[in-house]
């Protein structure tokens, strides 16, 4: 079993690519494990924080803390709610502008899944040999917006 390790961004990175923002290309195999990884719902969870901390500064504005307090916390769980509700989608969003198809990190996961499950029972390998799949490249389209089948090129 290989020990490959994609390269991870800085911290800095980090925050664009919570906040949606595109890595350069040589963290394309990193995005693909961040949204792939058996903690995927937990890093994406960790990103949401990470996009609703700027509303801490609602805490400078004048007022009751408790009142404060309560809208935070109130505005927080939406915000928690609504990214969970649409956690599939965006990370398939999230790989298309790096590069993969969409359905490439459902596929994954599932494979994941799969081998889980025959490792747990004892059917097979855990690893099915090849750590990072191979990307196909974004569908192109034609001038009107609508996409292209490879036989019109």
């Amino acid at each position: 079993m290989s020990d490959h390790r994609p390269p991870r961004p800085n911290p800095i990175l980090w925050i664009w690519y919570a906040f949606g923002g595109r890595l350069p290309e040589r963290y394309r195999e990193w995005v693909l494990h961040d949204v792939t990884a058996r903690t995927w719902v937990l890093r994406h969870l960790g990103r949401s924080l990470v996009q609703i901390s700027p509303g801490l500064f609602f805490l400078l504005v004048p007022g009751p803390l408790w009142i404060k307090g309560m809208a935070l916390l109130g505005g927080g769980i939406l915000a928690l709610w609504f990214s969970a509700a649409y956690m599939e989608h965006t990370v398939e969003h999230r790989i298309h502008k790096h590069g993969y198809r969409l359905g490439t990190a459902r596929a994954i996961r599932d494979r994941h899944a799969a081998e889980r499950e025959a490792a747990r029972k004892g059917a097979g390998p855990r690893n099915s040999g090849a750590p990072w799949p191979e990307s196909a490249p974004h569908e192109q389209t034609a001038e009107d917006g609508a996409p292209r089948s490879t036989a019109e090129e």
